[in-house]
């Protein structure tokens, strides 16, 4: 038994039967939504830069406004999306893997609470350099995660779907009302506050690409060393210890990833809930629940979620903008509610 799973979990990483198509047309679905997200603006100025003057930028005849609006305004705030998305997709599929839980999610472990906390505290504090904000972000998202961890009391294979989902429903609680506090204690730091609290990608510039772009990469390729080690330990922990793996090791090194992926994303567009769900349930569903082949689809699969949205919160209530929280919130509810009705609360 333990060789036949040895050489199942160690065999060679092949690309499966359509996973090279299903990569090639979400890479295509990612660059219509990029296009997309270039050509549409928000508010009533920006809204006269569309699809024509994009057309007219890429063939260097576009008027010098109209240039300035998309490489300050629209090209940063698309590639924070791809940026933010992806972490997100990457993170849930870290998370799910680790606990072996189809149902851990970054926004409902408390993890993008503790980051957006973190920062909300800090700023209260009088801090306000973006240097600063993402360091304690990624910090706040650890913390959140570990206290997820702690009070579900996780061990090993025998830990509770249930269980785990509840102990991460009363961190978000608290975590959420320590934030709220730190908003009416300070009102004069209310606005930049709030930012953290619904979540938008308006407003970013290429500061925050360059600040959150090396976690991102840290963090991505902290899940891609340990991929062969979570594979195991999504069979069983027993297995994973069977094939020479260390399951609390691998455990420790997904929560540094996914802490390092969710942290820069909530510095990138503040605390969205649901990419992490939605993105690992669609890969699964696309190509089936082996990480190894889930985790490359969820690279663009999150990005294309998290533009499609930003999407939505220009276009659904024109000449103003929804915050992307609340677009994400609408959209991944109803998913949330199909995976727990489907009875898939078994190890991810």
């Amino acid at each position: 038994m333990t060789s036949l799973a040895n050489s199942a979990v160690h065999r060679p990483i092949r690309a499966p039967r359509g996973l090279g198509w299903w990569l090639a047309a979400c890479a295509a679905g990612l660059v219509v939504l990029a296009g997309l997200s270039m050509a549409i603006g928000a508010g009533i100025g920006a809204q006269k830069v569309g699809p024509g003057e994009l057309v007219d930028f890429l063939l260097g005849r576009s008027t010098e406004w109209s240039a300035s609006v998309i490489l300050s305004l629209r090209l940063p705030r698309t590639v924070l999306g791809i940026l933010a998305g992806a972490a997100l997709g990457l993170a849930g599929v870290v998370l799910q893997t680790a606990v072996r839980n189809p149902l851990a999610e970054p926004g409902l472990l408390g993890v993008s609470a503790g980051s957006a906390a973190a920062v909300v505290l800090a700023i209260a504090f009088g801090a306000t350099a973006l240097a600063l904000q993402v360091p304690l972000a990624i910090a706040g998202a650890l913390l959140g995660c570990s206290l997820a961890l702690l009070v579900s009391g996780l061990r090993g294979s025998r830990e509770d779907p249930v269980r785990l989902i509840l102990a991460g429903a009363a961190i978000n609680g608290l975590l959420g009302s320590v934030i709220s506090i730190a908003l009416l204690l300070d009102q004069s730091t209310a606005d930049e506050m709030r930012f953290w609290t619904i979540g938008s990608l308006s407003g970013r510039d290429w500061q925050v690409a360059l600040a959150v772009l090396p976690p991102i990469l840290v963090g991505a390729g902290i899940a891609a060393l340990i991929l062969r080690p979570l594979a195991a330990l999504s069979v069983g922990e027993d297995l994973a210890r069977g094939l020479g793996h260390r399951p609390r090791l691998v455990r420790l090194a997904a929560m540094l990833s996914v802490a390092l992926l969710t942290g820069s994303a909530t510095a990138t567009c503040g605390p969205i809930a649901f990419v992490g769900l939605v993105v690992p349930f669609a890969a699964r569903a696309l190509v089936g629940p082996d990480i190894r082949r889930t985790l490359p689809l969820a690279a663009l699969l999150g990005p294309m979620v998290l533009l499609l949205a930003d999407i939505l919160t220009r276009v659904a209530v024109r000449p103003s903008e929804l915050p992307l929280g609340i677009v994400m919130a609408f959209v991944g509810a109803p998913i949330l509610i199909a995976v727990v009705r489907s009875n898939r609360t078994g190890p991810a």
